[in-house]
Order: C-alpha cells, then structure tokens, then sequence
C-alpha cells in the first residue's frame, strides 16, 4: 500500500511545510498557508481547523 500514511502524518508534514513557508516569507498569512497546505497535503476541512486553531493560539516569534 503505498498511498497509506500513518495517522496524523499529513498533519505532521503540513505543519512542517507551514513553518518553512512562514519562515521564509514572514508576511504570509497564517490562513493562506493553512489553504494551501490543505491542499498540498490532502486535509480535510477538520484538519484544516484544527491547524489554524493551533497555529493561531501560538505567540509570534
């Protein structure tokens, strides 16, 4: 099976690719790096919540 990811990867890896876009463009948007890495990633609309829930709840660094 090679579509098969491990639970929460996709979650995982969205996360990551966030944090890098975000560090490399600081003006990016939070809820515009959450859509695309919905997309990139496959997530389905509650993931997606739940990244921007967790992403937004964070201090600025």
């Amino acid at each position: 099976m090679s579509d098969f990811e491990p639970e929460g990867e996709s979650i995982r890896r969205a996360l990551r690719w966030i944090s890098e876009q975000r560090q490399a463009d600081p003006s990016l948007k939070l809820a515009k790096a959450i859509d695309e890495a919905a997309k990139r990633f496959d997530l389905s609309p509650l993931e997606a919540d739940f990244l921007f829930q967790a992403l937004a709840s964070q201090p600025k660094e």
